[in-house]
C-alpha cells in the first residue's frame, strides 16, 4: 500500500471556493513514482491535485474538508510536499492544509527549457494558486527556503497575509559580497551545463531504494533520520526504464543551482518591519542560523516588538517538523487555532457586521 491514500474526489463541494474548475482535483500521472515502497499505511488521507500554471502545473496534497480555505504548506529546497506527512496529521481534524510542490519539485512542472530557478520567483507562485482558488489572503506554513519565501511574501503583501509559520529559516541569507559574486559566476555556468543535459532527455543515474534513502540522509547532513526519508523520496523518483529494481531522482536538476539571493541585510530590515500579520517562528536548537547570527537577530528583535510575533526554540535539527512534530505541534496548533484561515474569515466577519452596524 502506498504511504499515501487518494481519497474519493467527489467529496469536495460543488461550487465552494476552493475548487472552481482551474485545479483539478485528480491524481498527477506525469511521473511513476515509487511512494508505494514505503510499505506504510497513510498518515493521513488526502486528495492528489494539480492547479494550472501559464507553464504547466503545480502538484499538491490536500488534506482534510475540501470545502474550506486550507491553509498553505510550502516546503525547502529540493525537497516536496511530503515534507509534512507527518506534522498534519498532528492537526485539528477540521483544519484543512494543501501541501503543493513548488515549480520542479516532487510532481510539479518543470520550468521551460533555459528558464533560471530563483528563490523571489515563488512569490508569483503564491500568487496563482490564489488566484485560482480566489483567495483575497492566504495562511502560510513554510520550512527552510520556503520559511524565508513566507517571510519574504508577507513583507511585499502584507494585506494579503492572514498569518505565517515558520519553521527553522528566518531570513533571506547574508553572504560577504565577494562570496555572493564567486556563487554567482558559478551556479550560472554550472547551469548552462545542466540545462543542456536536461534537455537531451537522456535517463539521469539510477540506484536502488536503499541507496536513494543514503543520499537523501546525506545531502541533508543528517538532518532527515534516515527512517523519515522515505517520505522525501515517494514524490521525488522515478523507476528506470534501463535498470530493474532502479530508480532515478526525478525532481529537476537544475535546481541545485537555485538563486536564492534577494537583497542586503537593510533589506530585510525593512522587510521585517513591513510584516503585520500573526506570525509564528520557530527555531531548531541543533540546526545552524545558516548566516552571521548578528544578521539574523538584528532581524528578529524587530518582529519581536510586534504584537503578534510568536517565538520558540526546541530540541532539533534543520528538519524538526520531520523528527520532531509532536514537540512543535502544541504551539502549531494554538496558533492556527487563534489565527488560520477559519478564525480568520471569522474576525473579518464579525468586523463587517460591527461597521454595517455603525450605518
Amino acid at each position: 500500500m502506498n504511504h499515501f491514500e487518494r481519497t474519493d474526489n467527489s467529496s469536495a463541494s460543488s461550487g465552494n471556493s476552493t475548487n472552481d474548475g482551474n485545479a483539478d482535483l485528480n491524481v498527477n500521472q506525469r511521473y511513476r513514482h515509487a511512494g508505494d515502497l514505503t510499505g506504510e499505511a497513510p498518515t493521513r488521507s488526502f486528495s492528489e491535485i494539480t492547479i494550472k500554471v501559464p507553464w504547466g502545473h503545480i502538484a499538491g496534497k490536500w488534506y482534510g474538508p475540501q470545502n474550506v480555505q486550507p491553509i498553505l504548506g510550502l516546503h525547502g529546497w529540493q525537497d516536496n510536499a511530503g515534507t509534512y506527512d507527518l506534522l498534519v496529521p498532528l492537526l485539528s481534524p477540521d483544519v484543512a492544509f494543501l501541501s503543493v510542490d513548488l515549480p520542479g519539485h516532487g510532481l510539479s512542472s518543470r520550468l521551460p527549457d533555459g528558464c533560471y530557478y530563483n528563490s523571489v520567483d515563488n512569490l508569483y507562485v503564491i500568487r496563482l494558486i490564489m488566484k485560482q482558488y480566489k483567495w483575497a489572503k492566504v495562511s502560510l506554513v513554510g520550512h527552510s527556503m520556503s520559511s524565508i519565501i513566507c517571510f519574504v511574501f508577507a513583507a511585499v503583501f502584507p494585506d494579503k497575509v492572514d498569518m505565517i509559520i515558520g519553521i527553522d529559516a528566518l531570513k533571506p541569507h547574508q553572504r560577504p559580497y565577494p562570496s555572493v559574486i564567486r556563487t554567482m559566476e558559478t551556479r550560472l555556468d554550472e547551469f548552462l551545463r545542466e540545462d543542456e543535459r536536461n534537455r537531451s532527455k537522456n535517463e539521469p543515474p539510477s540506484y536502488t531504494y536503499d541507496e536513494l534513502i543514503e543520499r537523501v540522509y546525506l545531502g541533508t547532513f543528517h538532518s532527515v533520520n534516515k527512517e523519515h526519508c522515505k517520505h522525501m523520496l515517494a514524490r521525488n523518483i522515478q523507476k528506470s526504464d534501463k535498470y530493474p529494481n532502479k530508480y532515478f531522482f526525478c525532481r529537476d536538476r537544475r535546481l541545485k543551482f537555485y538563486n536564492y539571493a534577494i537583497g542586503s541585510q537593510e533589506l530585510c530590515v525593512e522587510m521585517a518591519k513591513r510584516i503585520t500579520c500573526p506570525y509564528l517562528f520557530i527555531k531548531g536548537l541543533q540546526s545552524s542560523y545558516f548566516e552571521d547570527k548578528k544578521y539574523y537577530d538584528e532581524v528578529l528583535e524587530v518582529l519581536n516588538k510586534k504584537p503578534n510575533f510568536e517565538y520558540q526554540e526546541t530540541n532539533g535539527t534543520h528538519h524538526l517538523h520531520m523528527n520532531n512534530p509532536e514537540t512543535i505541534i502544541g504551539p502549531i496548533n494554538n496558533f492556527i487555532q487563534r489565527f488560520g484561515p477559519a478564525a480568520a474569515a471569522a474576525a473579518r466577519k464579525k468586523a463587517k457586521e460591527a461597521a454595517e452596524s455603525k450605518l
